[in-house]
């Protein structure tokens, strides 16, 4: 079986914004990045000072999307490890063209530092906010983006090869408008535990089921949700919240988080398959929760951001018949604004809560 590199072996084909860089220049790098970088830079250059000190672990924050963050420790060969999946499975080869364009705060943009290091790619750094695309006519064969980074830059798109799309849910319309495009999209599926993906679904294919990267093994436990397995990133299983159908021993289908099921008259409804039945008929940002109903229990409602009409919308609602009487939200609610985590992604129970001193 072939050796799989240290974390120490920068591939002698990775570049960074054009120029070659050893193991031993990353000092350099992240140095100048520390002190004379712009903001997204400076990030950078802390997470290298981390890969080139001679500890053999990171220290990781979850994103507190569902709950406190925590800190986590990873060995930098788990990185590494991951890396060489993700590059198995999307066919990236040495030499590549890559786009960063996520903040390195997260796992996902520490991972495309690493990709680009140990695969040997040709990395362009820009900044993670609003078109990353704007001015650049570089042809890209691999990116990776969160949904509203992919929205501002979709008339560039088809600069990117192939193109991952994380962080948070892509909206019916987004998906609609990638189908279109040359970009081989992909929604993926992982989180900071993970280290980035374990799974991913083609958009082309219009297929809602993932399927996992080679040697993850994945089951479910009494509550039907989804537990991972990666050997080549830790011995512990990670037991997750998702609530998943398994389609085979690879493969899977989200229906949604448990802690998110709404039961409304006995009927368990999942906000995330409601959000994906009705994406394309309202514009986000929106999400689906419930509020205290005497009779069902739990009563479906829509929840909007900002002020729109919104009796027009139920009406839309059930003119389409795409939900169940029991999916069908009751009720629709406007906030001045949700409640988001540093990366962007929804908080639900904090902006639920806003809704207890909304007039139902």
């Amino acid at each position: 079986m072939k050796k799989k590199p240290s974390y120490r072996n920068v591939h002698n084909r990775f570049k960074l914004n054009g120029n070659n860089y050893s193991f031993n220049d990353l000092f350099e790098v992240a140095y100048s990045f520390i002190k004379e970088g712009e903001p997204h830079e400076k990030i950078i250059g802390d997470f290298l000072m981390d890969w080139i000190n001679p500890k053999e672990e990171i220290v990781l924050k979850t994103s507190g999307s569902t709950g406190t963050p925590k800190r986590m420790r990873y060995a930098k060969q788990a990185f590494v490890n991951s890396a060489l999946a993700t590059g198995d499975h999307f066919g990236v080869k040495i030499g590549d063209r890559a786009l960063h364009c996520l903040s390195a705060d997260f796992i996902a943009g520490k991972m495309m530092l690493v990709r680009a290091m140990i695969l040997g790619l040709e990395l362009d750094i820009v900044p993670p906010n609003g078109n990353v695309l704007e001015g650049n006519t570089t042809f890209y064969d691999f990116a990776a983006m969160v949904p509203m980074q992919v929205v501002h830059a979709m008339n560039q798109i088809n600069q990117v090869k192939t193109l991952l799309i994380g962080g948070a849910a892509p909206s019916t319309t987004l998906l609609h408008q990638l189908q279109s495009k040359k970009t081989n999209s992909f929604v993926t599926y992982g989180m900071t535990e993970t280290l980035t993906h374990i799974a991913s679904r083609s958009i082309k294919s219009n297929d809602a089921v993932y399927t996992v990267l080679p040697g993850v093994h994945i089951t479910q436990d009494d509550r039907q949700c989804l537990i991972i397995k990666v050997p080549y990133l830790t011995d512990a299983d990670v037991v997750t919240n998702d609530v998943v159908t398994l389609v085979s021993d690879v493969s899977f289908e989200l229906l949604g988080r448990v802690d998110h099921v709404i039961n409304s008259g006995g009927v368990k409804i999942f906000p995330e398959t409601v959000e994906q039945k009705i994406g394309s008929f309202i514009q986000p940002p929106f999400f689906i929760t419930s509020i205290a109903d005497e009779q069902l229990g739990q009563q479906v409602v829509l929840v909007l951001e900002q002020q729109k009409e919104t009796q027009n919308l139920l009406n839309l609602l059930k003119e389409k018949k795409i939900l169940s009487p029991y999916e069908l939200p009751k009720k629709v609610f406007c906030l001045d604004a949700f409640e988001y985590t540093e990366n962007g992604k929804l908080k639900r129970e904090a902006t639920t809560a806003k809704l207890v001193a909304h007039p139902y």
